[in-house]
């Protein structure tokens, strides 16, 4: 699957997680399944970024995601009405958010 991903979000996974594009995409992927699954699905694309996105893409991230998955991403972005891009730049801003909530301050990967 070739997602758009916005440039914000480029750049919080290459500061947060220092790491490749692809992997730390699919991480945040994997969670927001395993929370919408859960029935614990993160807090929704807020109308604002909705068209955010569009006209600011960072990169195109090609991720590797089994039918499941994408069945349950492609059945998300319907409801919230995104595009998949922006179902998965917001997926990787709500991980990082998480990820620094749960950063003990002056911990290595946080500015």
């Amino acid at each position: 699957m070739k997602v758009a991903l916005g440039t914000f979000a480029c750049n919080g996974i290459e500061a947060c997680l220092d790491t490749d594009l692809p992997s730390g995409v699919e991480a945040a992927v994997s969670d927001l399944a395993q929370r919408i699954e859960a029935g614990t699905a993160p807090v929704g694309i807020p109308r604002l970024a909705q068209g955010a996105t569009a006209g600011e893409q960072g990169h195109s991230v090609d991720l590797s995601v089994d039918e499941r998955t994408w069945m349950l991403l492609e059945r998300e972005a319907a409801r919230q009405g995104a595009t998949m891009s922006q179902l998965v730049t917001h997926s990787v801003l709500v991980y990082l958010a998480e990820l620094d909530r749960l950063t003990p301050p002056g911990a290595a990967g946080t500015a």
